[in-house]
């Protein structure tokens, strides 16, 4: 067959995935998947290469009611697989063969796709956008559109009927996945980048389309398993015929470009307010034919979200009739938006009326004139409503009633008695209006406005005579505590506003506190004593340099003090792990923010993402084994992918999100799902994916070592230093060295430890006694290039740092121990050198090279005693080294209180002629006695021996292990 080319002026597919993607062998695949420690036990899965070998497989899995793996992950699994890039002889990294098993797979991918009848609502949700783009290149591919050729520039009417329809459905896509602006301010991508330069030949394209009235056909399993036939030479050509494959009739093609097509102009609306005409009409043709097809299983489309679109464009073009004025929320806010808000407050949902005050903020805030007023309406009405629900007051109205006028108090009463006249109300609703009428009349300072509230109708019907007088008085008595104060207080909730309170009293307070409201209301307090910034009452309120010109930058005095103290004090408590009183610092924080700043209402989103990231570590490092909610991992891959422009960001934020994915294990996503361009321009997520790559190989083939090579180069540069000659001040010539990385030494965050470790290895002298040793030596370059950059004090940090923090995580872990023995000894730092790998820490079940490196630990270090047991754990016991470490004297090692730890006869009868010789009756008694014990009788069965042995050696280990650590 001849040679395909998968190369498009549209797109490169086949580069971007084979980028991102690694190679798992089927062996590999069936590793990972009854790996330990991983996710629970569930039925095994059926591996992708088992669909290469039956080729009745696929249909069969497709069909069960829970599919495992389900469609759109085989999709994926294909997919990677064929585009796996290969070696030549000279090791360089080549494209994807076109060979017969990456054909196939591409097939197999095409099949599924075709199953799902090419619904793009079901391929996007279950695919990224990298992914089905290159599936949706496959199927222009397979149908013969001619490669290098725009779409635009193609006659659909001479194309045959696959092939036209697989341009369709590729433009259709292509208009669907451009981001619209409020899309475009939370995840921008790379690729919809790509989409929207050239949407406007998309558009053309379906336009064209619908001056066409004639069925289309699209692939179905049937013609490509032809296909297929035709790769390998027995096809009869069926494919070319002009009804081959799933039938589409004008009606139904007509209706879903019309679908689409509608929503890419209404998001052109907001810029060019014409567009909304034209959405208008074609979604109206889209209702249209939808009365006249009934139930199609061809057309895919969201008739409530096409309703939606239907009413928005009509509030949006001013033809939205009488009667619809109020039969939809739409029809509601836009009634609003011209008529006011006194007769809405019911029947609008909580996120569009605060929608529509931060709609009107916004515009405020950007100098739009004569919206105060409305903004005041906006947020008594939805004070009223909260209040009517039972729930909390705003801020925002508190700060209304600092100084309220007649008027505002008027209005306040005018909307509380309507939102009670309009339905019957319950018990539960008039009793929450009384709390709210309450509340008002102890909120107001001024004794006029009391009177007006307390003499209003609603207020007499709600409160019982006594519970008025009650109240009555008691702002009486406040009205005349308050004019003997200068700077008179207002009153909110527990707080009393006496003059008697001082403003360091309350400064106090502030620092104490981590109750949000309680902290609002001593701002409101001291705000009305003294004009200065109370954020920098506390020198230990510290909030990241990043967020400080937004925050300082936020007009109202008071709120600038809220927000940065909210923020300081949740930063505070996430460092002591107080996550309780995190999360409310933070959720009263945002809801503050969301009024004014998209901007800061990113911030502080990102801020709890951090949190929730910091308190399931937390969680797990306490043992906790569950795994994250997929809310939060797809919160953590939207971070990652979260491109807004003038924004400012943390990095410690992505350097937390990228391990985070990688500690649980997230490697398909960090190998195949992140756009490129952020793993060249972010170095956490090029380190983070090509740990992922490394650990989802191991244990493989040699494949696997280019993976770990570009590691190994990537750590390498990290700590390498350049050197620069400078002079002095006294003139003469010093070195100056500097990282050759921009990335830097890598924080501790950034570290993995799951089932598929990878441990790096180093050296830190020259000699080979030295040398670190590790897992999965084999995967790594033999040499470095360049050893003298490498800055070797870094690496050792590093390097002990990476083994400490890894045995927190599992303190049993042989090859660790050993591992991190080997530092400490290449490091000099001797007595702990040897503790790690004893069985007291490790268990007894495994031996362990103790002749190579524990007796030269205790010998250097002059733990004679120590040497001197240690030799009865050889295979044979060393008695020249034994004899010789007991020949030493030394005063400072308590040398008999390691007898008990002796079962060697010979050894203890050595200590017994030692003491003699050296006048030492007492030692030599206690050597005498430990002989004595019946149990290291050289008569006894060899069981018993051992058996003695096995006890002495196990105290000793553990005696060890609590002396070092």
């Amino acid at each position: 067959m001849k040679k395909r080319k998968y190369v498009r002026k549209q797109q490169s597919s086949d580069s971007i995935l084979s980028r991102m993607c690694g190679k798992m062998s089927a062996e590999a695949a069936e590793r990972v998947s009854a790996a330990p420690g991983g996710r629970p036990s569930s039925p095994v899965q059926t591996s992708w290469f088992e669909f290469l070998l039956d080729g009745s497989l696929l249909e069969t899995h497709l069909h069960k009611a829970s599919p495992d793996p389900t469609a759109a992950q085989l999709i994926v699994q294909f997919l990677e697989q064929a585009s796996k890039p290969s070696l030549n002889e000279q090791n360089q990294v080549q494209p994807p063969v076109d060979n017969r098993r990456n054909r196939t797979l591409k097939l197999l991918a095409l099949k599924i796709a075709a199953h799902m009848r090419w619904d793009l609502d079901l391929l996007e949700k279950g695919l990224s956008i990298p992914v089905l783009n290159m599936l949706l290149n496959e199927l222009l591919c397979v149908s013969k559109v001619p490669p290098g050729v725009k779409h635009v520039d193609l006659d659909l009417s001479t194309l045959p009927p696959t092939t036209a329809m697989a341009v369709l459905i590729y433009n259709r896509w292509a208009i669907r996945t451009i981001p619209s602006n409020d899309v475009l301010l939370l995840f921008c991508l790379w690729l919809p980048w790509q989409l929207k330069e050239q949407s406007a030949d998309s558009i053309s394209v379906l336009e064209g389309a619908l001056r066409l009235h004639k069925d289309f056909y699209v692939h179905n399993v049937r013609t490509l398993d032809l296909l297929g036939a035709d790769a390998a030479g027995t096809a009869n050509g069926e494919t070319e015929a002009s009804t081959a494959g799933l039938r589409i009739s004008a009606h139904e093609l007509h209706c879903q470009v019309r679908y689409d097509l509608g929503g890419i102009y209404f998001q052109q609306g907001c810029t060019d307010q014409g567009a909304y005409g034209k959405a208008m009409e074609h979604f109206r043709l889209t209702r249209d034919l939808l009365q006249k097809l009934g139930s199609s299983l061809h057309v895919h489309l969201d008739e409530k979200r096409l309703a939606g679109y239907w009413n928005a464009c009509r509030a949006l073009t001013g033809t939205l009739g009488p009667a619809d004025a109020t039969a939809t929320p739409y029809g509601q806010i836009n009634t609003i938006l011209k008529f006011g808000c006194r007769d809405h407050i019911h029947s609008l949902p909580n996120h569009l009326r605060q929608s529509v005050l931060r709609e009107y903020l916004h515009k405020a805030q950007q100098g739009e004139r004569g919206l105060d007023d409305v903004c005041q309406q906006l947020c008594v009405c939805n004070a009223v409503r909260d209040a009517l629900q039972g729930e909390g007051l705003s801020v925002r109205f508190h700060q209304l009633l600092l100084k309220p006028s007649k008027r505002l108090v008027d209005f306040i009463l005018e909307v509380c008695t309507r939102s009670l006249e309009k339905d019957r109300p319950s018990e539960t609703s008039r009793q929450n209006m009384a709390n709210f009428m309450k509340t008002l009349c102890e909120s107001l300072e001024e004794l006029p406005l009391v009177f007006v509230v307390s003499s209003h109708k609603l207020f007499m019907e709600l409160l019982r005579e006594e519970e008025r007088k009650v109240l009555v008085e008691q702002m009486r008595k406040r009205s005349a505590t308050i004019n003997l104060s200068a700077k008179p207080l207002p009153s909110f909730y527990d707080i009393p506003a006496s003059a008697s309170v001082s403003i360091g009293q309350l400064e106090q307070q502030l620092i104490l506190s981590l109750e949000p409201r309680r902290v609002r209301q001593i701002l409101i307090e001291v705000h009305g004593m003294a004009q200065r910034h109370f954020w920098r009452i506390n020198s230990k309120w510290e909030v990241p340099p990043d967020y400080i010109n937004v925050i300082l930058g936020i007009k109202d005095p008071l709120t600038k003090d809220l927000v940065y103290i909210l923020m300081a004090k949740g930063l505070h408590c996430i460092t002591i792990k107080d996550f309780g009183h995190a999360r409310q610092l933070f959720s009263a924080c945002l809801e503050l923010v969301t009024e004014f700043s998209p901007r800061l209402r990113q911030v502080m989103l990102n801020e709890m993402l951090l949190l929730e990231v910091r308190a399931h570590e937390t969680l797990a490092a306490d043992g906790c084994r569950d795994r994250p909610s997929s809310d939060l991992v797809s919160r953590v891959r939207g971070y990652l992918e979260m491109r807004i422009h003038d924004l400012p960001l943390r990095q410690v934020v992505g350097e937390e999100c990228v391990a985070f994915m990688l500690n649980w294990r997230e490697n398909d996503y960090l190998t195949l799902q992140v756009p490129p361009p952020l793993v060249q321009s972010n170095p956490y997520i090029k380190l983070g994916q090509l740990l992922a790559s490394t650990c989802k190989e191991l244990p493989g083939p040699k494949e696997s070592r280019r993976t770990a090579k570009e590691l190994w180069e990537v750590v390498v540069q990290i700590c390498s230093m350049s050197t620069q000659h400078k002079r002095n001040n006294d003139g003469r010539m010093g070195l100056i060295k500097h990282r050759e990385s921009s990335m830097g030494i890598m924080q501790r965050s950034v570290v993995c430890f799951s089932p598929e470790n990878v441990c790096l290895s180093s050296r830190f002298k020259d000699d080979i006694v030295n040398e670190v040793t590790a897992e999965h030596l084999t995967i790594w370059p033999s040499s470095i290039l360049n050893m003298q950059a490498v800055d070797v004090e870094a690496v050792a940090v590093t390097v002990k740092e990476l083994v400490s923090y890894a045995l927190t995580l599992n303190p049993n872990n042989q090859s660790w121990l050993i591992t991190q023995a080997d530092i400490y000894f290449g490091t000099e730092l001797l007595p702990p050198a040897a503790a790690p790998c004893w069985p007291g820490r490790v268990t007894a079940s495994a031996r362990v090279p103790i002749d190579f490196w524990m007796c030269p630990c205790c010998t250097v270090k002059a733990c004679c005693p120590m040497v001197a047991v240690l030799c009865q754990f050889l295979r044979e016991t060393d008695y020249m080294t034994a004899f010789k470490a007991l020949q030493e004297q030394n005063g400072h090692d308590a040398m008999d209180s390691f007898y008990d730890y002796i079962w060697d006869v010979t050894i203890l009868e050595y200590l017994t002629h030692i003491h003699h010789k050296r006048g030492e009756s007492e030692k030599r008694q206690i050597a005498i006695k430990a002989i004595g014990q019946a149990e290291l009788n050289t008569s006894n069965p060899e069981e018993v021996l051992q058996l003695a042995a096995q006890k002495r050696k196990k105290r000793f280990l553990q005696a060890m292990a609590k002396l070092y650590f």
